[in-house]
């Protein structure tokens, strides 16, 4: 078996690149059918474009000329840069071979030589069988020990928005001299350098299991890659934020969609992240970002068929937050990790 990283023209070739996604998507949803995968163009857009703040690289895994086994690997590069992240998918007719495991220790070596001394890696589960599944004692099997678990939740929209007033009548007596904005795509520029702050707090204040993280390096730089990327994806990106009265961003909101229209898009929205600053809880700004922002959404898109969150279990605040909006758990996302 022949193991490396596929290079620059490898990732410019449409039919590896499509062997690639394939292999995932009957990976990824192997046991789990109804769960959402991402189209064809936005894989494509999000493994073509670069991060400075994190080194993307995908791996393959070749029996002959025919890919039996695909990975990716994430390695921090100026923050948190004693840790390393990857995802394996076997094709589901050559498990059971030895292949995850020859590829998994070819992944940890990869990571010793960089230094990192920290693997870390995940799993979808089923939500009954979260604790004796196959996945986990393959992890197990591998050395690697469950960190945390996050549970996935589905909102089916549309929400009616009498519910959505509702929900922002609630929390504005709490938030009197903050104000909620919404966005397209990029935030503006006055606002970019406190949002970059806030969102390089996230990883150290949200509940990530057995595993502490430095606060990430966000600059505003990085953040117009990060802009670039979501339009190379063909998706757009819904901001919504709480400002103090000096517009600082001290609270946000993210959900991001394919692009209207876009060939082959799902109907799945992300919520790619909520968040308020340490120092300006207890304001309902969590609940007034998440409503406005729902509100936004659904004004400008009625094609959109659910969003799609996970959060720690052990984050009661959010769990909360997503019971009250109307989310139902479908299935767990288990962290695991391994110490070299």
């Amino acid at each position: 078996m022949d193991i490396r990283v596929l290079d620059a023209s490898e990732l410019g070739d449409e039919a590896v690149m499509r062997e690639f996604y394939d292999l995932n998507r009957r990976s990824e949803t192997f046991g789990r059918e109804q769960a959402p995968f991402w189209p064809f163009e936005e894989f494509l857009g999000a493994y073509r474009t670069t991060d400075s703040g994190e080194l993307q690289e995908p791996i393959v895994a070749y029996d002959g000329d025919r890919i039996v086994a695909t990975a990716t690997m994430w390695t921090p590069l100026v923050d948190n840069t004693d840790k390393a992240y990857f995802e394996v998918n076997v094709d589901p007719q050559r498990r059971r071979r030895g292949i995850g495991r020859a590829l998994t220790g070819h992944l940890e070596q990869m990571a010793r030589d960089r230094g990192r001394t920290l693997l870390m890696t995940g799993s979808h589960l089923p939500y009954a069988d979260r604790e004796d599944h196959a996945y986990c004692r393959f992890a197990e099997a591998c050395g690697y020990e469950l960190s945390n678990i996050e549970v996935v939740r589905y909102l089916d929209l549309p929400v009616p928005d009498e519910c959505i007033q509702q929900w922002i009548d609630r929390a504005a007596p709490h938030h009197e001299g903050y104000t909620i904005e919404t966005f397209v795509g990029a935030v503006p520029d006055d606002l970019v350098e406190s949002l970059c702050a806030l969102l390089g707090q996230l990883a150290v204040d949200a509940p990530t299991g057995s595993v502490d993280f430095e606060a990430e390096v966000i600059t505003p730089e990085r953040y117009a890659e990060w802009i670039e990327g979501v339009t190379a994806m063909r998706r757009v990106r819904y901001e919504t934020v709480a400002l103090t009265t000096d517009r600082e961003v001290v609270a946000q909101s993210t959900l991001a969609m394919p692009l209207a229209g876009s060939e082959g898009a799902s109907k799945d929205v992300y919520q790619w992240g909520t968040f308020v600053h340490r120092d300006h809880r207890g304001h309902h700004l969590g609940l007034a970002t998440k409503a406005v922002n729902l509100r936004a959404l659904q004004a400008a898109r009625s094609d959109l068929t659910r969003i799609i969150t996970q959060n720690a279990e052990t984050n009661g605040f959010m769990v909360a937050i997503n019971d009250t909006l109307g989310f139902y758990p479908v299935e767990v996302s288990a962290d695991f990790v391994k110490r070299l």
